[in-house]
């Protein structure tokens, strides 16, 4: 029994035992930075092309770094600071007894008389590819700060023109789109309010057209479906404003009380108070503090209201509720006397000690 034992203790210490070519030692190693300097707190990370095992280790002041119990062989190396790579080589060789220095101005230079023509002429075109594109966004960049500039003193007109440049030199950028868009709902404004309905309604299709690409470009965006809606709107096409509205509350259901509070702003316009008042209410259920929901709401039950025999105003039951918890919510706010009348109107009493949040 004791020579069975002995037996097999040898067999498995011959399995575990590890050859001497493989034998276990520490690397010392440095990383010197593209302007000669050692590189501090860069972390390094060695996998065995072997055996697949990970070593990691932290560069100190000196760019100095110590791997413990490494063996020799070929390692991917990747050298990386702030989340940037530095240095990345996949067949990196470790020896006994060798320091490991890591220059990257060596290992560039190494790198590319290596390559071959066909990588060179991929890297080439790699950077050049890279060069237009940086030009390019400072482009877009200046003619975005020139639209941002001129819708300030309020010429859309210009800050339209300025968008439309930058989009011929990027078309796929939703947010370029998106800006076109708010340009022409800002210019629709302007013209809507000076009483050109014409130029208005031109303006509301272009943003029309506009927030459409945008959404073609980037469909889960939850803010270009509301300001489609609003444009849509605009132009009473109400049931395509509705659909978008509703869209954007599905994708955006932490701001989907405004989104459903825009609904029932325009189902209101078009006298679909029914319609506005189960929007309003689901306003209500995304965010409870949505005043002027209850508000709105109150409004357009209060237009339901009919008389008495003796010629008093019976409001529809959630009426008076509608607008107490208005002032609740805003006891100073834009509706407040409004909400008052009309809470005096029905024969309710007023409220006046209302404080903000809270009713006592």
């Amino acid at each position: 029994m004791r020579a069975f034992c002995y037996v097999l203790i040898l067999a498995v210490v011959a399995v575990y035992a590890v050859p001497a070519s493989a034998q276990l030692a520490p690397l010392y190693g440095k990383v010197i930075g593209e302007d000669g300097k050692p590189v501090a707190d860069a972390d390094v990370l060695m996998i065995s092309n072997d055996s697949g095992r990970q070593y990691k280790a932290k560069t100190g002041k000196k760019g100095e770094f110590v791997v413990v119990n490494i063996a020799a062989g070929l390692y991917q190396l990747t050298i990386s600071k702030d989340g940037k790579v530095l240095f990345e080589a996949h067949g990196k060789r470790v020896e006994d007894q060798k320091d490991l220095e890591i220059n990257l101005v060596k290992e560039r230079t190494a790198a590319l008389e290596r390559e071959t023509p066909e990588q060179r002429q991929k890297r080439l075109e790699e950077q050049q590819a890279a060069e237009k594109e940086r030009t390019n966004v400072r482009s877009m960049n200046d003619l975005l700060a020139r639209a941002s500039a001129a819708s300030d003193a309020g010429d859309f007109a210009n800050a339209a023109s300025s968008i439309k440049q930058a989009i011929q030199i990027d078309p796929s950028k939703d947010v370029l789109w998106a800006r076109l868009g708010e340009a022409y709902l800002s210019a629709a404004g302007k013209a809507s309010a000076g009483g050109s309905r014409d130029t208005a309604t031109e303006d509301y299709t272009q943003a029309v057209d506009a927030y459409k690409k945008a959404i073609s470009i980037k469909p889960a965006e939850a803010g270009y479906h509301n300001n489609l809606g609003q444009a849509l709107a605009k132009l009473q096409k109400t049931e395509e404003a509705a659909a978008e509205y509703i869209t954007a509350a599905q994708l955006d259901p932490a701001h989907a009380g405004t989104y459903y509070f825009n609904l029932g702003a325009i189902l209101t316009n078009a006298g679909k108070t029914d319609e506005a008042n189960a929007a309003f209410d689901r306003a209500i259920a995304a965010d409870p503090k949505h005043s002027e929901a209850y508000y709105w709401k109150g409004v357009n039950l209060l237009g339901k209201a009919t008389l008495d025999k003796s010629g008093k105003m019976v409001a529809p039951p959630g009426t008076a509720d509608a607008f107490r918890k208005y002032l609740e919510l805003e006891p100073s706010g834009r509706y407040a006397s409004a909400a008052k009348e009309m809470l005096g109107t029905i024969g309710e009493k007023v409220e006046t000690t209302f404080t903000k949040g809270k009713s006592k």
